[in-house]
């Protein structure tokens, strides 16, 4: 009975409370949330910011250029987005502090499938926070504040209960002055009730859509007559008027707007006066009705550059507060996308080989990124992720140079992130007998998804050459890499064994000394030390290696003085590490009974390719995937 009791005391929690008028404003007095406006409810609900000093992570100091940044809770899971969620709080914050932001919409560009609805609903959850106050039977849920005129109540409220001028609006709703006259200026007869925005029951958060050019009016933003009334009111009494329009529902919330640019001019035209004015005319003739929310719209790059072209417009563009969306730009942030989809999915379980959802990613995120000039396409995809390839690709430019010649629309074109949703769903249902992923059937899923996208001729190409180009070569020394730690039972115990030799010999070279080895006896001049150190040298293309050597051998001395004289782990320095792979890979035709799929010549090559199949399975893929990749990587490796 634990969850039906939880329920029940969260609803009870939640429900409405009323007080009277000056209960509201003792209230007040001591909770300043009491009169908060829409905008600091939300930014009391985003919360205080996590502070990184990107200097103390080598990934984002190379992508925040060692700046302070600012990570919010309320949107941990939105990856790749920091700068976006930097620009909403910084309207929030400027609209709370009462800057020219609060009489602003609040307008998501962006591609389709960029995040632009996902930040409207964690918004609109957000919003949901911190309960509002207002006049009992408002229809407009109005705050009692409205019923009081600044100039002549103002010092006084300030002065008894600390209400600042600021939040006055001094526009009561043409419901509450009626009810005013029917008090006869008795104010103390007004109730308030505290309430709790709800996005399901449209209280205090509303969402408006644009409908058929010919017959929507401004009545979906300011509501109409109630015909069914008119029998016991006039047409212009405010009891025979029906408040469903959004800005009625939104008021001290958050209205949402979806594709607003597509909806006809006219019907735009309140909200001008709401954010301006913070009131608006209904269709009928009695007076304003007053507003104060957080207008939020979102549409495509399409929809606005067609409405700010236009010069009929002018007076809306200098009231939007523009935030650009684009699409993620950063593998390893795409890759977390892909993996909150799969959590929240029945292929959470599913198997999903190593690599899977990276190469997915990488072909992303190549699609978003403007073609660099001078540099490989792949060095700049690595280089937005935050890797330095300094010592790797000489051609490769620092992130900032990248950016400032991409400009800023970079990442507003190319795939979506729905398209890798569906391309990730078919991946892994593609064998009939298996529901996993791997990215050889990505690969193929995904030409074949290409070619059904009618692309123009020239993308359709581009992106063939991602995948044949980049990511199918990359795979192939991936997955081989993959293939030779588990084909290598000691592999670890021998690539020390290596690095440790590696060092000695380099190290007496340096000394320009003879080397005899402890264990054999063997005695080694220069000479021999120098052939036994390009053996290892040369299967990895190291071009000088005097200065390679001495590089590795500063680096193990410094090591060893700060690990009681022992050597390091020989996968510590990335360049050695590779040069030792190198070396021991260098003749792998031992590889090929064993990885094979065929039938064994003898038991001890049947228990060694077990042993194998072992291994990678602990690696996280399947044994039917064991068997596919690894006929793949003999395919590739005997058409290369």
């Amino acid at each position: 009975m634990g969850l039906l009791n939880s329920f029940r005391e969260q609803y009870l929690k939640n429900r409405d409370e009323e007080m009277s008028l000056e209960e509201y404003l003792l209230l007040c007095k001591n909770d300043p949330l009491a009169y908060a406006t829409p905008a600091e409810r939300m930014l009391a609900a985003i919360g205080e910011p996590e502070i990184i000093d990107t200097r103390n992570d080598t990934r984002l100091s190379r992508l925040f250029s060692n700046r302070v940044i600012r990570r919010y809770p309320a949107f941990r899971e939105f990856y790749g987005m920091e700068e976006v969620i930097a620009q909403v709080v910084a309207f929030f914050k400027h609209a709370a502090q009462g800057l020219e932001e609060r009489k602003q919409v609040l307008y998501l560009l962006g591609p389709v499938g960029g995040g632009k609805s996902s930040i409207a609903e964690r918004l609109k959850s957000l919003m949901e926070a911190y309960p509002i106050y207002a006049i009992k039977g408002s229809p407009i849920n109005e705050s009692p504040l409205g019923l009081f005129v600044p100039d002549r109540d103002g010092a006084m409220l300030e002065a008894e209960y600390g209400i600042p001028r600021r939040v006055l609006s001094g526009i009561a709703s043409p419901w509450a002055l009626k009810r005013l006259e029917e008090y006869e200026g008795d104010i103390s007869r007004f109730r308030v009730v505290r309430l709790q925005p709800s996005v399901l029951r449209q209280l205090a958060i509303a969402k408006t859509e644009p409908g058929d050019e010919n017959n929507q009016d401004i009545s979906s933003l300011v509501g109409k007559v109630d015909i069914r009334k008119l029998e016991l009111f006039s047409q212009d009494d405010p009891d025979a008027y029906s408040y469903s329009g959004g800005l009625c529902q939104a008021n001290q919330g958050l209205l949402e707007f979806v594709e607003m640019f597509k909806a006809p001019i006219k019907m735009l035209h309140p909200l001008l006066t709401a954010t301006q004015e913070g009131n608006f005319k209904g269709t009928e003739g009695f007076s304003a009705i007053p507003f104060n929310g957080v207008i939020l719209a979102h549409s495509n790059e399409s929809e606005w550059q067609t409405f700010r072209n236009n010069k009929h417009n002018e007076a809306f563009l200098d009231r939007v507060y523009i935030v650009k969306v684009p699409y993620c730009l950063q593998v390893s942030e795409e890759v977390r996308i892909y993996g909150k989809l799969l959590k929240n999915s029945s292929l959470a379980n599913a198997p999903c080989a190593p690599g899977t959802l990276e190469m997915m990613a990488q072909f992303s995120v190549l699609t978003r990124l403007k073609e660099p000039e001078n540099s490989s396409i792949f060095s700049k995809m690595r280089v937005y992720d935050g890797e330095s390839l300094k010592d790797t690709d000489p051609a490769a430019k620092s992130y900032q140079e990248y950016r400032d010649y991409a400009g800023i629309d970079e990442g507003m074109t190319g795939m979506s992130t729905r398209f890798a949703y569906k391309v990730l769903s078919a991946v892994f249902n593609y064998d009939q007998t298996e529901v996993a992923a791997n990215p050889v059937h990505l690969m193929y899923v995904l030409e074949q998804r290409i070619l059904r996208e009618q692309l123009p001729d020239e993308t359709q190409r581009r992106y063939l050459e991602f995948i044949k180009g980049y990511l199918s070569a990359r795979y192939a020394e991936f997955i081989g890499k993959e293939i030779q730690t588990a084909y290598l039972e000691s592999y670890s115990e021998y690539g020390q064994n290596i690095f440790d030799r590696y060092v000695t010999f380099a190290d007496y070279w340096i000394q320009n000394e003879d080397y005899r080895d402890p264990e054999t006896g063997e005695s080694f001049d220069r000479a021999s030390l120098n052939t036994e150190l390009e053996k290892i040298e040369k299967p990895a293309g190291i071009a000088n290696p005097k200065d390679f050597r001495n590089e590795i051998v500063n680096f193990v001395l410094r090591a060893r003085s700060q690990h009681g004289g022992k050597n390091p782990k020989w996968t510590s320095y990335e360049k050695l590490r590779e040069v030792i792979e190198k070396k021991m890979f260098s003749s792998t035709e031992e590889l090929l009974p064993v990885i094979s799929f065929n039938a064994k010549a003898s038991a001890e090559d049947k228990k060694k390719h077990e042993s194998f199949v072992t291994r990678m399975v602990t690696k996280g893929y399947t044994e039917k995937q064991v068997r596919l990749l690894s006929e793949w990587y003999l395919r590739v490796r005997k058409s290369a």
